[in-house]
C-alpha cells in the first residue's frame, strides 16, 4: 500500500508539470458494449439525452474528423450522452462511438446509413463495467420490437484515456482546424503512421467529447497497445481519475449517483451530454423543464480537503459526508467522491463560494473544505445564482 501511494503521488504531480509527457490509463472501469441492427439509430435516440442520428449524418466541413491514408477514410467524433429514468435522474453514462467507414452514401430517400431503410450499423459504447449486467438488462427491455441487437463485446475491445502534462494545449496547436483525433490524421503526428497502418478496423484517439483538458479516449482492440503510447507512461487508472476529480468532471454511475442525481446539478449539459433540440426521449420533460425555469442553485464542484494548517488532508472524508458553513451552521452540500485529499461535491453555489474559508465536513472540524470552481465552466454558471432566483 505504501509503495503504490508514492507511485500514485509521484505519478499525479508529474501530471501538473506542463512540461511533462501526458500519460495513458487502460480504464478497467469501462466495459464496451455494441448495438447493430437497422434501427439501432431510432431506439437510442428515443432513450438517450444526446441527438444519436448526428452519427448518421455524412461529414461535412463543420465535422471534425482526421482522414487517415491506406486506413477507412471517415471518422465520426464519439458522443457522451446519459440514460435517465422516467423521472429524469440519472442512470448510465454512455460515450458512443461509429466504427470509421471507408465509404458512406445517402439512401434513395436522403436517409443515412443504418436508418430504417436498413444497413449495416455498429455503434460501440463504453459504460461503467460496476453496473454492465443490469444496463444491458434495461436496454434489453426497452428493445421490445425494435430491429438493433445489444452485446457485451467487452472481451474484444478495451477503453483507454491519454491526459495530463500540457496534451489538450499540444493538441490545438498541432491539429488541422475542427480535427478532434489523432493518432493517424494528417497534420498531427506523421511519426505515428506507420505504426497505425497495420490496425485494419481503424479505431484512433479522438478528444474527449466532454471537454479538452481531459485530453482523448478511444476504444481499442484488447489484443494491442492504441497507437502513440510510450511504454513507460502507462500508469494506474487512480492518476485518470484524480485528473478527472480535480477538473471536476464525475463519471460512471456510482460518481453520478444512480438513481438519485439531477443530471443538470451534475454539469451534464456543460460536458456536451445533452441536446435541447432533440425530440422524446425518456426522462426529457424533467431535463427539459429544470433548463427552461433558469438557474441552477447546486452544482458538482471541485473540493480539496484540508487541515488547520493548510496542508493537505488525505484519506479522512468519505462520500456522503455533508458539508457544512460553520458561520451560519448550515448544511450547503455533500460529497459525492473522494480520493485523497481531493473530491467532488455537490454544493449551493453561493454559499460554496462566499463562504470560502468557513466550509468544513459535519463532525470532523479539524477538516476543512475548499471549492474549486473549474476552469472549463461557462462564465454564467459562476454568476448565475447572483443574477437570477435560484431554480427550486
Amino acid at each position: 500500500m505504501r509503495l503504490f501511494k508514492s507511485i500514485f503521488t509521484k505519478s499525479y504531480h508529474s501530471l501538473n508539470n506542463t512540461s511533462a509527457s501526458p500519460l495513458v490509463s487502460l480504464l478497467k472501469s469501462r466495459s464496451v458494449i455494441r448495438f447493430s441492427g437497422p434501427d439501432t439509430f431510432k431506439f437510442l435516440q428515443g432513450l438517450l439525452t444526446n441527438d444519436v442520428k448526428k452519427f448518421s449524418e455524412l461529414p461535412s466541413e463543420t465535422t471534425s474528423y482526421v482522414p487517415t491514408p491506406n486506413l477507412p477514410s471517415v471518422y465520426v467524433p464519439p458522443m457522451y450522452a446519459a440514460f435517465l429514468t422516467p423521472q429524469g435522474r440519472f442512470l448510465y453514462d454512455l460515450f458512443l462511438y461509429r466504427k470509421p467507414r471507408t465509404e458512406e452514401k445517402l439512401d434513395g430517400s436522403g436517409s443515412g446509413p443504418g436508418s430504417d431503410s436498413g444497413g449495416d450499423l455498429e455503434l460501440f459504447a463504453d459504460v461503467d463495467s460496476s453496473v454492465l449486467d443490469e444496463l444491458l438488462q434495461t436496454f434489453k427491455k426497452y428493445r421490445l420490437r425494435s430491429k438493433v441487437e445489444i452485446d457485451n463485446v467487452a472481451e474484444d475491445f478495451s477503453c483507454w484515456q491519454w491526459f495530463g502534462g500540457n496534451l489538450a494545449e499540444k493538441s490545438k496547436a498541432e491539429e488541422e482546424p475542427e480535427a478532434a483525433s489523432v493518432g493517424w490524421g494528417s497534420g498531427v503526428d506523421h511519426s505515428a503512421m506507420s505504426s497505425s497502418h497495420g490496425n485494419d478496423v481503424g479505431w484512433q484517439w479522438f478528444k474527449d467529447p466532454r471537454v479538452d483538458c481531459l485530453g482523448f479516449r478511444g476504444i481499442f482492440s484488447s489484443n494491442e497497445i492504441p497507437p502513440l503510447v510510450e511504454y513507460d507512461k502507462e500508469t494506474n487508472e487512480q492518476n485518470y481519475r484524480l485528473w478527472r476529480i480535480e477538473n471536476g468532471v464525475a463519471e460512471g454511475s456510482t460518481e453520478i449517483p444512480k438513481g438519485e442525481a439531477v443530471p443538470l446539478e451534475y454539469n451534464l449539459e456543460g460536458l456536451n451530454a445533452i441536446s435541447f433540440e432533440k425530440g422524446c426521449y425518456v426522462g426529457q420533460e424533467f431535463i427539459a423543464r429544470t433548463h427552461h425555469r433558469g438557474v441552477i442553485r447546486k452544482r458538482l464542484l471541485s473540493l480539496v480537503f484540508l487541515d488547520d494548517s493548510g496542508k493537505d488532508m488525505e484519506h479522512r472524508v468519505s462520500p456522503g459526508s455533508e458539508v457544512i458553513n460553520t458561520a451560519s451552521g448550515k448544511k450547503i452540500g455533500s460529497v459525492t467522491t473522494a480520493l485523497g485529499c481531493r473530491g467532488l461535491g455537490v454544493l449551493r453555489l453561493e454559499e460554496a463560494f462566499k463562504g470560502s474559508g468557513s466550509l468544513t465536513i459535519r463532525g470532523q472540524d479539524d477538516i476543512k473544505v475548499e471549492a474549486i470552481r473549474p476552469k472549463w465552466w461557462p462564465a454564467e454558471w459562476f454568476s448565475e445564482h447572483q443574477q437570477h432566483g435560484a431554480v427550486a
